[in-house]
């Protein structure tokens, strides 16, 4: 395992992790300080003006100073839509990759340490789940969801069901990864030693295995968020993610794609842009993270 120390001198000696990592701060802290500095809630209805509505951004001909980056259809500041639904789309993305790991980590764990004919049957279940579209599932109950109940029960629900459909779509990826981890640990020396003073396997697993299958799981996990985001982004963008009224980045996306080809290319156009920032930064963080916890890839960092 490197050590905390070199594990900070890998990051500040990668000028591409550190360029996302502050890209991925400054993202995380606009969406969680978003009530207090954006310049409107889009939420409030109080604060809307029709009259405002398609406003270019502020240095544009007709933009207005209180507007920087422009508004939408329904008079909210792009802005101020970004900064709330960049909190949207990584609380989704965020609790989706919750429910994988509890679900993957569970399954890979107890498929790793049991073996046999529980292992195969698991790991066939995950062949099943992988072989079908995560984005398809999600599509089919989504659209039997919003068909069954009305606009705003949908609304009210539509975190807690993109959530649980993502993260139970995806969970086979941590399942394969924690179980390949456990078989390498279940036969080790302090595993045996465990099990000679009569520890339950429940225990062994828990508290002797997993900690040292973590590793690649929060590789993995960062990855997984950045997946999560772009299938919400997706759904929101086919009208079955977040509702208009309560955007993501997704929805932000897909509410101005109309706009564009007359002219209000800007309400589409930022939001895109911090999708991309977003899902950049959360994947190269992934990739170093990746390539610092592999042995073979370390020179000497511990």
């Amino acid at each position: 395992m490197i050590s905390l120390k070199g594990f900070i001198k890998r990051f500040l000696s990668d000028p591409v992790a550190i360029g996302a990592g502050v890209v991925l701060l400054i993202l995380v802290l606009m969406a969680v300080l978003a009530p207090f500095l954006a310049p409107q809630n889009p939420y409030d209805l109080m604060q809307l003006d029709i009259m405002n509505s398609e406003m270019p951004p502020s240095w544009k001909p007709g933009g207005d100073d209180r507007f920087l980056l422009g508004t939408d259809a329904q008079g909210r500041g792009v802005l101020s839509t970004i900064m709330y639904g960049t909190g949207i789309s990584l609380i989704i993305g965020i609790g989706a990759v919750i429910v994988q790991g509890i679900l993957g980590v569970t399954l890979g764990l107890i498929a790793g340490y049991r073996g046999g004919w529980v292992d195969a049957f698991l790991m066939r279940l995950a062949d099943i789940q992988m072989s079908l579209s995560t984005l398809m599932i999600a599509i089919i109950v989504l659209a039997i969801f919003s068909a069954t109940f009305d606009a705003n029960t949908y609304a009210d629900y539509a975190i807690f069901m993109l959530i649980l459909i993502i993260g139970v779509a995806e969970w086979p990826k941590f399942a394969r990864t924690v179980r390949s981890s456990v078989l390498g640990e279940r036969n080790k020396e302090y595993v045996d030693a465990a099990r000679v003073i009569g520890l339950p396997p429940r225990k062994i697993m828990w508290k002797h295995i997993l900690p040292n299958t973590l590793t690649p799981v929060l590789v993995i996990s960062t990855i997984q968020v950045a997946e999560a985001i772009m299938t919400e982004a997706a759904l929101s963008f086919l009208g079955l993610g977040m509702p208009v009224d309560r955007p993501s980045l997704g929805s932000l996306i897909r509410s101005g794609f109309e706009f564009i080809f007359s002219g209000s290319w800007w309400i589409t156009f930022y939001p895109a842009l911090v999708l991309v920032a977003l899902i950049l930064a959360l994947n190269l963080l992934g990739d170093w993270l990746r390539d610092v916890f592999n042995p073979k890839l370390r020179r000497g960092d511990d």
